[in-house]
C-alpha cells in the first residue's frame, strides 16, 4: 500500500513501488483514456508507464519511445499507445505523426511530456499525473 500525503498525492519511494503503482492504476482502466505524465526528467514517468503496461498485460513495456516517439501496445487486456513528447519541435510534428488517429482509436494513451506544447494537444478529459521530486530517492504522483 503506498503512502499518501496530505494534498492526495502517492509517496513513491522506489522504482520497484513506482512501477507497481502503475500496475494499480492499469486495473480502472477500460480503454480511450489519455494519461498525461508531467515531471522532471529523473521523476519516474518511465517507471510509472511501464507499470501501466504491465498491468494491461503489455508484452514488452521496458522501453521508452524517447527516439522513436511512439511505441504501441497492442497484446494485453486494452491497446495502448506510449508516447514521448520531449523530442518533438512542434504541434505540427505531433499532428504530422498521426496524433488525432490515436485519440480517435481507443487506445489508452500514454503520454510522458504531454505538457510540451502547453497541454495543447491534450483532449479535455485527460488524466494528468503529475510527478515530483520529493528527495533523492522519494517522488510524488498526484492525479489531477
Amino acid at each position: 500500500m503506498h503512502k499518501i500525503f496530505k494534498n492526495g498525492a502517492v509517496k513513491v519511494s522506489s522504482e520497484a513501488e513506482m512501477v507497481s503503482l502503475g500496475r494499480e492504476l492499469a486495473r480502472s482502466l477500460q480503454g480511450g483514456e489519455v494519461l498525461g505524465l508531467v515531471g522532471d526528467l529523473g521523476a519516474g514517468k518511465t517507471h510509472l508507464v511501464r507499470g501501466i503496461l504491465e498491468g494491461l498485460g503489455a508484452g514488452d513495456p521496458a522501453a521508452s519511445p524517447t527516439f522513436s516517439l511512439v511505441h504501441e501496445h497492442n497484446d494485453g487486456r486494452l491497446p495502448a499507445a506510449h508516447f514521448d513528447f520531449y523530442r518533438m519541435k512542434s504541434v505540427d510534428e505531433a499532428l504530422g505523426m498521426g496524433w488525432d488517429e490515436y485519440l480517435a482509436g481507443g487506445a489508452v494513451l500514454l503520454v510522458e511530456w504531454a505538457d510540451r506544447f502547453d497541454g495543447a494537444l491534450m483532449p479535455e478529459d485527460t488524466r494528468w499525473l503529475v510527478l515530483q521530486h520529493v528527495s533523492a530517492t522519494e517522488r510524488s504522483v498526484e492525479l489531477r
